[in-house]
């Protein structure tokens, strides 16, 4: 009989650019290098910066510098989003052609005002797992007449998933394998809470939810290992996993870092960054500490 190598693990760190790293990133790239190690796998560090207007070459050498800082190391060549704009647009060409998107026209300023005047009628307006209200239903049901019209015009638009015709598509049940800090075990996949979610900009060639699957797929990544707070975007990612004919990877999603008032920290609350922690004199295992490690 010949024996079949086992694949390594391969775990990833995938930072956007646009802001400094904090003490929650730090947890992530921590445990992602950490649990690598000890399955005697792989750690490779991504770059996501399709957010162009937001990224810069600044924030991507403090990302180096903090995470080298914290004593990690990885594998090279880094992969950088911004390089591979090609896959992500085949990923969307091939969901356009099969139907399962559509251009919407709306911006967020003009549904921002719709979902207003709706609650201020008392009209409830559905919203996803994270707070935001739901695309409406307008440009999904627009006939292919408008909708070429539309196109015709040069009207600016997003891409969005039908996220009814998908899930039809898909037929089974989605789950995925969980053994993070909240629910373990299979978990279902609920991505219809979500709504028609974006999956490329006029100003952005894909969103979060289509790069991160494709990523994952095209490094072969076996183990996601991210915070809380994307626990619930999962549901997504498996849709599109789903749809897409892509790898699924088994799942962990760790406790959050919280700043004094309670609330997971964030770049544009401006959070205090590893490299402030630095120059105020703190070692990397003080900071391990800190974040409970």
């Amino acid at each position: 009989m010949i024996a079949i190598p086992r694949q390594k693990p391969i775990f990833r760190f995938a930072p956007s650019p646009n802001g400094p790293l904090h003490l929650g990133h730090a947890l992530s790239a921590i445990l992602n290098h950490d649990m690598a190690r000890e399955a005697g796998g792989r750690f490779l560090l991504r770059i996501e910066d399709i957010d162009q207007a937001r990224c810069t070459p600044e924030f991507e050498a403090g990302i180096f510098a903090d995470l080298a800082w914290l004593g990690l190391t990885w594998e090279e060549p880094v992969r950088r989003q911004s390089l591979h704009f090609p896959a992500y647009q085949t990923a969307l060409q091939s969901l356009i052609a099969r139907g399962l998107v559509y251009p919407a026209f709306q911006t967020r300023g003009e549904v921002k005002a719709r979902v207003a005047a709706g609650e201020a009628r008392g009209d409830p307006w559905p919203r996803d797992p994270d707070g935001t209200p739901l695309y409406p239903p307008d440009d999904r049901l627009c006939s292919d007449t408008e909708r070429k019209r539309l196109l015709d015009a040069g009207l600016k638009h997003a891409w969005r998933l039908d996220m009814e015709k998908a899930i039809a598509t898909v037929g089974a049940p989605l789950h995925w394998h969980e053994n993070g800090d909240g629910e373990t075990g299979e978990i279902p996949a609920d991505p219809r809470a979500w709504g028609d979610v974006v999956l490329s900009r006029s100003d952005a060639p894909s969103s979060y939810h289509l790069s991160v699957v494709v990523d994952d797929a095209a490094q072969g990544v076996t183990h996601v290992v991210r915070g809380l707070d994307l626990f619930h975007a999962t549901s997504v990612h498996r849709l599109l996993q789903a749809l897409l004919d892509l790898p699924q990877p088994l799942y962990h999603h760790h406790r959050l870092v919280l700043g004094e008032d309670g609330k997971k920290l964030s770049k544009s609350q401006g959070d205090t960054g590893i490299a402030e922690w630095r120059r105020q004199g703190w070692s990397p295992s003080e900071l391990r500490r800190r974040i409970g490690l």
